[in-house]
């Protein structure tokens, strides 16, 4: 029996304005196993930057770990991301939600000075040296831009954000939520997913394109 290709996915929580964006994180899964790939997910063992009331939209001052929010959506079947064995996985994807930027990185906070944290720098740095496809929807594609160096990506169509990606050395191209935008020599393929939305049904073409692309990439 051929064997499952094995995609890692990287979660940041659990909630769009402070963790792993759920609807592009649960289309992300269901498209890998519809194309029977098998999907890994990793997620920092962390405090979150902070919570976020999603029925108000204002922070809280409760205390999250991004490990045990990111099980959430994982049906508890996740992994703390310092243990990722970049030889075991065959792709990596990496939903948006604004967690990518406030607890994969500090995008949110401090733009293109951000940093980001060690076993995700570890983990794309490792799958990108081997030449292994990586896809990043919304604002994950940030973590490319400081990461990859000059590679072409997008998050859509907003000006200032694409400028500060660029400042980073990325190649920004426009891009409607339903497409996709490959970088084929560096492996990378974006996606802008909500940066544009508006509606699950719009940010569900771009997604699966990403991940079919992904995987054809294996």
């Amino acid at each position: 029996m051929k064997r499952k290709k094995r995609v890692g996915v990287i979660l940041a929580g659990c909630g769009y304005l402070d963790g792993a964006e759920i609807h592009e994180a649960v289309l992300t899964l269901l498209y890998l196993d519809q194309a029977g790939a098998e999907a890994v997910c990793f997620a920092p063992d962390m405090t979150q930057a902070h919570v976020v009331n999603h029925l108000t939209g204002q922070e809280m001052p409760d205390s999250r770990n991004v490990l045990i929010e990111s099980a959430r959506i994982a049906r508890g079947n996740v992994n703390d991301i310092a243990q990722a064995d970049p030889s075991a996985l065959d792709a990596l994807i990496i939903p948006g939600g604004f967690g990518a930027a406030k607890n994969l990185c500090t995008f949110a906070f401090k733009g293109a000075e951000m940093a980001v944290h060690a076993d995700v720098t570890r983990l794309i740095e490792a799958m990108h040296k081997a030449g292994k496809p990586i896809g990043a929807w919304c604002i994950a594609p940030a973590l490319m831009a400081k990461l990859i160096p000059g590679v072409e990506l997008t998050i859509g169509t907003d000006p200032g954000t694409a400028a500060t990606l660029e400042s980073l050395g990325a190649r920004h191209t426009h891009c409607a939520a339903g497409n996709i935008v490959i970088d084929s020599e560096k492996r990378v393929i974006t996606t802008p997913a909500y940066m544009l939305g508006p509606w699950i049904a719009d940010i569900a073409q771009g997604i699966e394109r990403g991940v079919n692309e992904v995987l054809a990439r294996t």
